[in-house]
Parts: structure tokens; sequence; C-alpha cells
């Protein structure tokens, strides 16, 4: 049985991030992606941004099949199994288990999580960002945001209250909010770019 699970918009998306990863990204060493989803986005990436090595992750055992499944489907020799990883934990326990044991994480991916999940998934995993990447490493987000504490585009509005909807606690977020956490964990904000459907990448250096 085909366990592969797909995201609308990652044919959508999946170009232009790779276009900016390819931009920030270090030359060399290990990318470990938070809140993996289906897997569509690191199978995709992984090939082309050898010789960089992929670890994939994501808290929920279906997903983590999904993206097993898509690897199988498009097998790269970077591309590593999933981790069960949840962003929202204060310690993760992969963090002291397994990616202690890896000493070339130069970035930290995460896409279209913060305004799907609460608040602490995001404090989880800026924290997270900066006791694991060395100085120069790369947390890269992206996602719609508010800005000045107003949305960008009428879209991202009701998208928002459609969230919140679902769960009180998601919704998209200011964007100085993650600005500012991030400085207290050392991670200083370089550049912010627009994407497709009003996203931003928004790219942050370890200090």
């Amino acid at each position: 049985m085909d366990k592969r699970k797909r995201a609308l918009a990652t044919e959508r998306n999946r170009e232009p991030i790779l276009q900016v990863l390819l931009e920030v990204l270090p030359p060399t060493g290990t990318v470990l992606e938070i809140a993996s989803g289906t897997g569509e986005h690191a199978a995709y990436f992984a090939p082309q941004l050898k010789p960089r090595k992929w670890i994939p992750s994501d808290p929920d055992a279906s997903l983590r099949e999904s993206i097993s499944a898509w690897a199988q489907y498009c097998p790269s020799e970077n591309l590593s199994q999933p981790l069960d990883i949840d962003a929202s934990q204060p310690v993760w326990k992969a963090e002291k288990e397994i990616l202690s044991e890896i000493s070339d994480i130069c970035a930290i991916v995460n896409i279209n999580m913060i305004h799907i999940s609460k608040w602490p998934a995001c404090l989880g995993l800026i924290a997270a960002a900066g006791r694991i990447l060395p100085s120069g490493g790369i947390l890269y987000l992206y996602g719609p945001y508010k800005q000045g504490g107003e949305h960008t585009a009428p879209s991202n509005a009701a998208f928002s209250e459609y969230l919140q909807e679902q769960n009180p606690e998601w919704g998209v977020r200011n964007l100085e909010d993650v600005v500012e956490v991030a400085k207290t964990n050392h991670l200083i904000l370089q550049k912010t770019y627009p994407m497709p459907a009003n996203n931003l990448s928004v790219v942050f250096k370890h200090s």
C-alpha cells in the first residue's frame, strides 16, 4: 500500500523555497527539517542540495510513514529516515539521543508549522535552534506572517481566522514576535524574502 501523503501547496512553493535555500544554506553539512509533514519537501530538496545531508522529522507517526515512503519513492543517499521530534517540547528527546552525535548540523528548516501549531511549538523550535546550531548556522522559516500587527493580505487574514476556528491557539503570528524570540536565543534576522501566496521566507543566523 502506498503510504505517501500529499500537501497541495507543496508543488507551488517547493521551487521558490529551494531557490532561497540554495542562496542561504552553508555549502556543506547536515540540514535538520522540523515538522516535515508529508515528506514531499524533503524528497524534492535532498537530491538538489547535495552534498548537504537532509534529516526530516515529524511527531506524527503516520506522517513519518509518509516521509519514509517518499524517501523510498525518490531515493537519495543524502536523505535520512525521519526522526520523531515534537518541537513544542522544552528539550527534544532526539536532541540528546541522536542529534548530539551529529557534529555538522549547519541549518534547521521549518516550513508551514508556526501558524498551524500552538505558540510553544515556535518557542521550542527557536530555543532548540539556539542550542543546536553552531555560530553561523542558519534557521530558515517559511509561512505567512503579520507585520506590525497587521495581516499583509486579506487571504492571510481569512486563513488565520479559519485556523483559529480549528484551534484558538493557532493562527498567523506577528513576525516581530518571532524575531524577538529568536534574538533572545542568539539568532539574528538576516533577511526576509517575499514568497508565493503572501508567504515569507525568514532567515536567521546564529551569532
